[in-house]
């Protein structure tokens, strides 16, 4: 479904959660993962896989190192011709700075791809705090 340029939210957000039920599966369901739909997402279409960086992102930077008290959240909230989509997970602390460097290209990626798909329609909030790192997006759906 890349091929288009836009595909049904309803499929975005089943292939987030078929994303979400391998981690499941990988983490042995030890790890705290929720992820809440309110709204119809059959009514719209969206850029396809606009949503997964942020998803992977999440899981990639509360897993890591083992952290026993990990916890990932995923919110898509659909009212009226806008999508507000929310991911928070905890976080473990950098050892180095060498990482941080190196990450944020799936960051740097999605921004774009949002400014190319919603030039002035959409909104994006990062907040990057000591022990957690959330994003929040508003799109205007038509």
């Amino acid at each position: 479904d890349t091929n288009y340029p836009q595909v049904p939210l309803s499929k975005e957000i089943e292939y987030m959660q078929n994303y979400i039920s391998l981690e499941r599966l990988r983490l042995n369901d030890q790890i705290p993962i929720t992820f809440n739909v309110e709204g119809d997402p059959q009514r719209f279409m969206i850029t396809p896989l606009i949503f997964i960086t942020f998803l992977e992102n999440a899981f990639k930077h509360a897993i890591s190192n083992n952290n026993l008290k990990a916890w990932v959240k995923m919110f898509v909230h659909l009212k009226e011709n806008e999508c507000i989509y929310q991911v928070e997970n905890s976080k473990v602390p950098s050892p180095t700075a060498i990482s941080e460097e190196k990450s944020g290209i799936g960051l740097q990626n999605v921004k774009r791809r949002l400014e190319l798909s919603y030039p002035g329609r959409h909104e994006l909030t990062v907040h990057d705090m000591a022990d957690r790192y959330s994003i929040k997006l508003n799109i205007a759906l038509s």
